[in-house]
């Protein structure tokens, strides 16, 4: 285990977004069988209480604020559709990934579109009330950075 930093606040080790799936078994297959998220463990308790963990690859926390977000829906739908959260996952093709989700029951939102960020973005409503992006990047972090807009503030 890595020591605590010295110059500033602990080290997150890992983000875990915890979404309550009325329907258990279909957001497990779907998520699980049909995206494709490798399961790190599973538990069940008593009630018939269960949990499935897994694995998302590299986890980020993107913060937006409403023109942005407003932004993102219009670029990649065409009108305000997202709740205030969307979980969005970076697969290698967008279009396969879009067409097995749909035919493991989401709903398309809007089909793989450009977006001025260098990525296929395609939208859609899958279990457990998530809205979801999945996007395929068309550029390197490098070639993205050399564009106007992109980059950190100074």
């Amino acid at each position: 285990m890595d020591a605590p930093r010295a110059d500033g606040p602990p080290t997150v080790r890992q983000l875990r977004l915890v979404v309550e799936a009325e329907d258990y078994d279909t957001a497990v297959a779907f998520f699980r069988d049909a995206l494709g998220l490798p399961e790190q463990a599973a538990y069940s308790g008593g009630d018939g209480a269960r949990v499935v963990i897994l694995e998302a690859g590299r986890a980020t926390l993107e913060l937006a604020n409403p023109a942005q977000k407003r932004l993102i829906d219009e670029v990649e739908v065409g009108r305000q559709v997202a709740p205030r959260l969307r979980v969005a996952f970076e697969v290698d093709d967008s279009r396969a990934a879009a067409e097995r989700l749909v035919a493991a029951g989401a709903t398309e939102v809007a089909p793989p579109t450009v977006t001025p960020w260098q990525s296929l973005n395609a939208r859609l409503d899958g279990p457990a009330g998530l809205h979801l992006t999945v996007f395929q990047e068309l550029r390197s972090p490098a070639e993205r950075e050399a564009l106007d807009g992109f980059g950190t503030d100074s």
